[in-house]
């Protein structure tokens, strides 16, 4: 627990059988690729599907993962809900297992809440769970969520629960809003280590969010396109080609947030679906929807355009 979590992490896309349970036989050969590929596993974030999904599901599903001989350490799951004892719950499950850390959304049900709020519903968390292997990221998405984290709660979180809030992934899509977390508790000495690591929500600002002293990205696209995320990654301070690196990402980026698809997550579980060969991956959970036929030969045609393929 002591060596936190860095780099590249695919918020892991769930399958689902034909009665909509999840697919765990399929879920676990899917991390172990992402493994394979450099790939750590925030599983049961916003593409996974995981507010479609109860508790005991989840649990079940990162079981199975540790079953399968997965590694822990390169676990990030989510566990924030709008229960505090759901939330509890998963959260200490994650720990017990020995998970790097978790991802946490707030509470997101009530809106206009405030920082007390949101601070005593955090702390709440991290007293109940009441173990020093704790590790907290803050995750910030308000396109969704509507709810966010700020500077003001951080700073306060920080100062109670130094140990257990351990960073954030900021969704915003807004680099500046990023930037802003990044430089309030940059670094200032060089014998002193960051405390609060920042990971953007996107790859496409993978390279800066690197430049300025990020801890790396948790992206959907990381479920089909791992290899080439961590490259940027690894080689981002020593590559003389990264922002041409960081355009290449960003072209595939922009296939599957194209508005000619339902939502990027069916987008992605159809790429799955065809590189794999399996149309079983294409399922996904309602309220979402599929693609239809038309938009699924769209999807193929686009990424076959811009030379794009899995490295299975």
């Amino acid at each position: 627990m002591s060596e936190r979590i860095r780099g590249v992490l695919a918020p892991v896309v769930t399958p689902f059988k034909a009665d909509l349970s999840p697919d765990d036989e399929r879920f676990v050969r899917h991390c172990q690729w992402l493994l394979s590929q450099n790939c750590g596993l925030a599983v049961f974030g916003t593409n996974s599907e995981a507010n479609s999904m109860s508790a005991d599901e989840r649990m079940a599903l990162l079981d199975a993962l540790v079953a399968a001989g997965i590694g822990p350490s390169r676990m990030m799951p989510g566990t924030g809900c709008c229960s505090i004892t759901e939330t509890v719950e998963l959260t200490a499950h994650a720990v017990k297992h020995g998970c790097a850390g978790v991802l946490m959304l707030p509470p997101f049900y009530y809106k206009n809440v405030t920082e007390e709020g949101l601070y005593r519903y955090f702390s709440e968390v991290v007293q109940r769970v009441c173990d020093t292997r704790l590790r907290i990221y803050l995750y910030h998405i308000p396109p969704v969520a509507i709810v966010g984290i700020t500077l003001k709660l951080v700073e306060r979180l920080l100062k109670s629960y130094p140990t257990a809030i351990a960073g954030m992934k900021d969704s915003s899509g807004d680099w500046n809003n990023t930037k802003t977390f990044l430089d309030a508790f940059a670094v200032r000495s060089a014998r002193a280590t960051r405390t609060f690591d920042v990971f953007v929500g996107s790859e496409s600002f993978l390279l800066a969010n690197m430049r300025n002293g990020g801890a790396g990205t948790i992206s959907a696209t990381a479920n089909v396109n791992p290899a080439a995320i961590h490259e940027l990654y690894a080689a981002w301070n020593t590559a003389d080609d990264g922002d041409k690196q960081q355009s290449k990402l960003d072209v595939v980026r922009e296939v599957f947030s194209s508005g000619n698809f339902p939502s990027m997550i069916a987008a992605l579980k159809q790429a799955i679906a065809i590189y794999r060969n399996d149309p079983e991956w294409a399922r996904v959970r309602p309220p979402l929807v599929e693609l239809t036929s038309e938009q699924a030969k769209l999807l193929a045609a686009d990424l076959k355009r811009i030379g794009f393929a899995m490295e299975l």
